[in-house]
């Protein structure tokens, strides 16, 4: 049978919430799919959220993985494009640390992209009416790390050789509604957000050759 893994992160920077865990939870409640599909909560935590990342991998073995953080101030769903290998972080994790031009795997790739469809995910969201786009970046902070780290894991897994080559890559989605109360950012309703991961999830098993789409950046 397919696996699926979903992961999302706890609350950080003050909040009491975090959409990307609330909109996971929901999803996994909802998934009606043939595929069996399993969660895990990350820690904000720099030294801590790879360990908890490969304890869920090494669990559940997942043919497919989406890993989902918050990015306050989008307006819509972004399918993210490149991993980078670099910790540098604006503000302390949950933990304290706050690492600066840090590489977190030394000697790794400069980088890895992600083996989502994410142009025919954007698609195919947009197609459902959710606000989606292709994005270049995912940050500097624990998403990037966590993004990073999966496809630095998924890549040794198909190198060695053990089963089908398991794909994974990384979706950030806006705040909630009750996290933009002052009208200074946008947001997103969760049940919307989770409706946009079980169509990603969807689109994802389905989906082996992306579209030919236009979603690039000119800045």
């Amino acid at each position: 049978m397919t696996v699926v893994l979903l992961t999302g992160f706890e609350p950080f920077d003050g909040a009491s919430t975090n959409p990307s865990w609330q909109a996971v939870v929901q999803a996994e409640r909802r998934w009606s799919g043939s595929a069996r599909l399993h969660t895990a909560e990350l820690p904000v935590d720099f030294e801590r959220c790879g360990p908890t990342l490969v304890e869920a991998l090494d669990e559940y073995r997942p043919d497919l993985v989406v890993a989902v953080g918050q990015a306050g101030g989008r307006a819509g769903i972004a399918l993210e494009r490149v991993a980078v290998n670099i910790d540098d972080a604006r503000i302390p994790d949950n933990a304290g640390n706050q690492p600066v031009d840090v590489p977190i795997v030394e000697g790794g790739p400069a980088a890895y992209f992600g083996t989502l469809p994410v142009k025919a995910c954007v698609a195919d969201l947009r197609e459902a009416g959710i606000p989606a786009a292709v994005s270049q970046t995912a940050g500097t902070f624990t998403c990037n790390h966590v993004f990073y780290r999966l496809m630095h894991e998924l890549t040794a897994r198909r190198g060695a050789g053990t089963g089908p080559e398991p794909r994974g890559g990384f979706v950030h989605i806006p705040f909630a509604p009750e996290q933009a109360s002052d009208g200074r950012h946008p947001s997103m309703a969760v049940d919307v957000s989770t409706a946009a991961l079980l169509r990603i999830v969807d689109t994802s098993l389905s989906v082996t050759t992306d579209r030919a789409l236009p979603g690039g950046a000119l800045h």
